[in-house]
């Protein structure tokens, strides 16, 4: 009887399956540390437990996407081992945040499958939610991943694709008990602008580019743990190149957008996300972001802003699609998510 995992192949998902993840991790202020040093992260209310306390927090929670990692990362063995490629995110919530001490564990259903025409892979929809030691849910979301069969000669299942909002609504949005940008200090956050400067249409250049090396890359995948074969093991691609973790583009995307966005301090909501090309070792990441929309929130001094981050690597700022509407080849990512930031 074998010992070891293969992962789960596309023909071994069924609609409703709810899978608990392995293994629950406890985080600390040493994760807040490994982050900022692989991501140019700045924003305060991540950085400063007495910037935090002045904004009616209790301490620097953990940063927002770090927190995605951790939960996001414990899914993998269960969900995209196999994946050829990670499409799309949806319906994402933070509802608490996540603080230094807490443990973080993962559990995911099956809400849609789709076996792909080449009949090689099929698409595997599945919510994912994130639970702390005392079984309150810190996120959720949902993500769709392109899987291996295992057999090609497999009967494809019932088609099932699930209905997900296009974007969350501004009542969907969950702002932290005690949250009061009321008394917000815009100098020691680093920028003066807040949320009545930004206008719907506005287009914001982040000016400034990382270059992304091997070693950081394989420090982000071991560090939340995401296996996928593709992002560890080079001979599983034809063209022998791992592919960089698509975590990490987005991390790296949301620093770089400091600049210009210095104090949309949390994100709270993502509505929409995709990869659209590969990221390797020494492709050089910028950003620009897109302003979507505005909202006010019943928290006070509290708004909060959707807006649209792309990736990139190379190319002209805010181009984005081909004339045939499809994602340009120097696009990374294309994020769609909610932020808060003091009004």
């Amino acid at each position: 009887m074998a010992k070891t995992n293969p992962g789960r192949f596309f023909e071994d998902y069924s609609v409703g399956d709810v899978i608990a993840h392995a293994v629950p991790r406890t985080v600390s202020g040493g994760e807040r540390a490994l982050y900022h040093a692989l991501y140019p992260a700045r924003h305060a209310l991540y950085s400063s437990d007495e910037f935090a306390r002045a904004c009616g927090l209790k301490a620097s929670p953990i940063d927002d996407l770090a927190a995605f990692h951790v939960v996001f990362g414990k899914t993998v063995p269960d969900v995209s081992l196999n994946a050829l490629a990670n499409l799309g995110y949806a319906e994402g919530r933070w509802l608490r945040p996540v603080w230094p001490g807490d443990t973080l564990c993962s559990t995911s259903e099956v809400i849609g499958l789709k076996q792909n025409s080449n009949g090689k892979s099929g698409v595997v929809w599945v919510r994912t939610r994130g639970e702390n030691q005392h079984g309150e849910t810190v996120m959720e979301y949902v993500r769709w991943v392109m899987v291996r069969k295992r057999d090609a000669a497999a009967a494809a299942p019932e088609p099932v694709i699930p209905d997900l909002k296009p974007a969350l609504a501004a009542t969907d949005l969950v702002v932290p008990e005690g949250l009061d940008f009321s008394g917000y200090d815009f100098a020691l956050a680093g920028e003066a602008h807040r949320w009545g400067d930004y206008q719907p249409g506005e287009m914001i250049d982040h000016v400034d580019g990382v270059t992304v090396e091997e070693a950081e890359h394989m420090m982000a995948t071991r560090l939340w743990q995401n296996t996928a074969k593709v992002h560890f093991d080079a001979t599983l691609r034809e063209d022998g190149r791992r592919l960089i973790y698509g975590g990490h583009v987005i991390s790296m995307a949301r620093a770089l957008s400091f600049n210009g966005l210095a104090n949309a301090q949390m994100i709270v909501g993502l509505n929409a996300g995709a990869h659209a090309n590969p990221c390797y070792s020494g492709d050089t990441i910028r950003a620009w972001t897109e302003v979507l929309e505005r909202a006010e929130t019943p928290a006070p001094g509290v708004g909060a802003l959707r807006l649209r981050l792309v990736a990139t690597k190379g190319g002209e700022p805010f181009t984005l699609r081909g004339e045939d509407g499809k994602y340009l080849p120097h696009v990374l990512l294309d994020l769609d998510y909610w932020a808060l930031i003091p009004m």
